[in-house]
């Protein structure tokens, strides 16, 4: 089952929108009150990463569900950075980015990576990790990603160009 399709911003418009369809999907599929506030921590910090990281967005929230089992997709686009685009990719439970799959994928992502370092300026090590040290997500709150990953089963991301899709998976 999919739930209504939430358009929300990084202005919080949407966000208690989120949160009641998280609730609604939750009574339909009988949660009880731990599993109910587990989903809306869920959605509420699934928001806060991507405000946090992001900054200007525009995107989508749903759910898509079957039995006890969810996903929480976010999808949006950004003004997307080197340091952004680490931040993302780092938040997902393989530290991949799922948009580069296949060899064409791959590839894309590869020369998006260097196109970026080029721009800002930044070098990465041969996992697509950032060298520079001024590029670093130490002052980034990291807070919205521990909590993710506590709670969460599994967590992808992909990012294509400006594009970025959020998937949070979660069996109860």
């Amino acid at each position: 089952m999919r739930s209504d399709i939430i358009i929300i911003d990084n202005k919080g418009n949407g966000l208690e929108a989120a949160l009641q369809e998280a609730e609604s999907t939750a009574r339909f599929h009988e949660l009880n009150g731990k599993e109910t506030v587990q989903l809306r921590m869920l959605t509420e910090e699934l928001m806060g990463l991507a405000r946090s990281v992001t900054g200007e967005m525009a995107g989508k929230f749903w759910i898509d569900s079957e039995g006890k089992s969810f996903t929480l997709h976010l999808s949006t686009k950004t003004k997307m950075d080197a340091n952004k685009r680490y931040q993302l990719i780092s938040s997902s439970t393989s530290n991949k980015n799922e948009a580069a799959k296949g060899f064409i994928g791959m590839l894309r992502d590869k020369f998006e990576t260097a196109m970026m370092a080029e721009e800002d300026g930044v070098c990465y090590d041969f996992a697509g990790n950032p060298m520079n040290e001024n590029n670093s997500d130490e002052g980034w709150d990291r807070y919205e990603r521990s909590i993710l990953r506590r709670l969460a089963d599994e967590i992808k991301i992909g990012v294509r160009g400006g594009a970025v899709e959020m998937e949070v998976r979660k069996q109860f």
